[in-house]
C-alpha cells in the first residue's frame, strides 16, 4: 500500500506524524512524507522519503495573501487563530499543483495529514481516496479551521465543497481526558515524542543532586523568532537555584544560557531528559506539553500564541499545571507558581494519572492497522 503523509511547514507537524509514518514504512508499506522545502532535511532524519512540495517557507504564507500583498498578524485572539488558518490554507493552495503531479505517478491508496495540512482534504478528494486527518498535539481551534475555508473556497467550489470534507479517520492523541468536546469520532493513539536524536551524554538519563527544571520555547526559536521570550523566562525561572534545562537549538545555546549557573543548554531529546525533571517551564507548545504528560511532570504554561490558551486551560483545570498569561508573568508569579508545582504533590499525582491514560492509548502500531482496514474498504 501506499500512504502520503502530508505535515505543515514547520519541525512540530513533522515530528507529530513521524509514529504513524515509521510504523507504516516499517510494515512494509510505500511511506512518502510531503511537505515545504526547507523541511526536507527534518524529514529525512527521521529516515523517511520525503517530497518538497513548494519552495516557500511557511512563514512567506503568513506574511502575502496570494497576490502577493503584505499581511497585517491580527492582535485579537480570534483574528489571530484565523489568520493561522488561513495562511495554513494558503499552503494547501500553493502545494495542490505539486501534490497532483505527484500523484500522476505515485499515486497514494490513502493519505495522512496533520491537523492544518489541508492539502490533504484536497488531493484525497480529487483522487476519490480516503483522508486521514492526524492531530500532531492537544488540540487546534476550531478559528483555524474557518479562516482555511474562507481561504480555500475556490480549490472547494471546484470539488463540489462549500466548505471542509469530514475525514475518512480521525486520528486524536489528545488524552481523553483533556479533549475539548464536540468534533469528529476520534481514533485514539499513544502521543509518542518524536523530536531529532543526538549523541546522549550521562547527566540527560540520570538525575543529579539538585532537582531538575526543564525551560523551553520549542523547535522554532531563532535570532529572529521567540530568542527573547526564551531568554526572560530562563532568566524568571534562574531564582529557584534548580538544575536548569535549556532545550533550545544549538545556534542559540549560548545567547539564551549566557550567565546563568547550573545550566545545560542546548538542542536535546526531550523524551530522554523529561523523566528526569520535577518541572517544565514552557511556552504551552501541544508537542512539548504532551511530552511533560507522558513523562508525568508537572508544568507551568505561558502561552506565546492565542491557540495555545485552550488547551493550557483544560491541563490546568485538571490539575496538572498552572498557567500564567501574559502579563501575570513577573519573576516573583513565576518562581511562586513554580514552587507550588514542586511542592504541592497533587500536581505530580495528576500529571501521573495523565502519564498512565496516554500509555494505555492504542500504538501507532495498532492504528496503523485501522488505516490499512479503511484503504481496504
Amino acid at each position: 500500500m501506499k500512504i502520503l503523509f502530508i505535515a505543515g511547514g514547520s519541525p512540530a507537524t513533522i515530528f507529530g506524524l513521524i509514529p504513524l509514518a515509521t510504523a507504516a514504512r516499517n510494515a512494509g508499506h510505500e511511506t512518502f512524507m510531503a511537505s515545504t522545502e526547507s523541511m526536507m532535511p527534518t524529514v529525512a532524519a527521521a529516515g523517511l522519503p520525503g517530497v518538497s512540495i513548494t519552495p516557500h517557507r511557511m512563514i512567506d504564507f503568513l506574511a502575502k495573501d496570494r497576490q502577493g500583498r503584505a499581511l497585517e498578524w491580527p492582535t485579537d485572539p480570534v483574528g489571530h487563530m484565523t489568520f493561522i488558518g488561513e495562511g495554513f490554507g494558503r499552503l494547501a493552495a500553493g502545494s495542490l499543483d505539486a501534490l497532483l503531479e505527484l500523484s500522476r505517478t505515485w499515486r497514494p491508496d490513502v493519505v495522512v495529514g496533520g491537523m492544518l495540512s489541508f492539502g490533504a482534504a484536497l488531493l484525497a478528494r480529487h483522487l476519490g481516496v480516503p483522508w486521514v486527518r492526524h492531530t500532531w498535539d492537544s488540540g487546534e481551534p476550531p478559528e483555524s479551521d474557518l479562516g482555511a475555508e474562507r481561504e480555500l473556497a475556490p480549490e472547494l467550489a471546484a470539488l463540489g465543497l462549500d466548505g471542509l470534507p469530514e475525514p475518512d479517520m480521525f486520528i486524536e492523541v489528545c488524552p481523553p481526558s483533556l479533549r475539548p468536546e464536540g468534533g469528529p469520532t476520534p481514533q485514539y493513539m499513544r502521543f509518542v515524542p518524536c523530536s531529532p536524536q543526538r549523541r546522549l551524554e550521562s547527566w540527560m538519563y540520570a538525575r543529579g543532586e539538585r532537582r531538575r527544571v526543564c525551560v523551553t520555547a520549542g523547535a522554532r526559536v531563532n535570532r529572529e523568532q521567540y530568542l527573547g521570550y526564551l531568554r526572560e523566562l530562563a532568566r524568571k525561572v534562574a531564582p529557584l537555584g534548580l538544575e536548569m534545562v535549556l532545550a533550545v537549538p544549538d545556534e542559540v545555546a549560548a545567547d539564551v544560557s549566557a550567565g546563568l549557573d547550573h545550566v545545560h543548554a542546548g538542542w536535546m531529546p526531550l523524551n530522554v531528559i523529561a523523566p528526569t525533571c520535577d518541572l517544565f517551564v514552557h511556552h504551552a507548545g501541544g508537542a512539548t506539553s504532551l511530552t511533560a504528560m507522558s513523562a508525568g511532570v508537572p508544568q507551568l504554561l505561558t502561552p506565546n500564541m492565542a491557540a495555545s490558551v485552550a488547551p493550557s486551560e483544560r491541563l490546568a483545570k485538571y490539575g496538572a499545571a498552572l498557567l500564567l498569561m501574559p502579563g501575570d508573568d513577573s519573576p516573583e508569579q513565576i518562581v511562586a507558581a513554580s514552587q507550588e508545582l514542586l511542592e504541592n504533590p497533587s500536581y505530580r499525582e495528576k500529571s501521573q494519572e495523565l502519564a498512565a491514560e496516554i500509555r494505555s492509548l492504542p500504538l501507532p502500531t495498532q492504528v496503523l492497522g485501522a488505516v490499512e482496514e479503511l484503504a481496504a474498504r
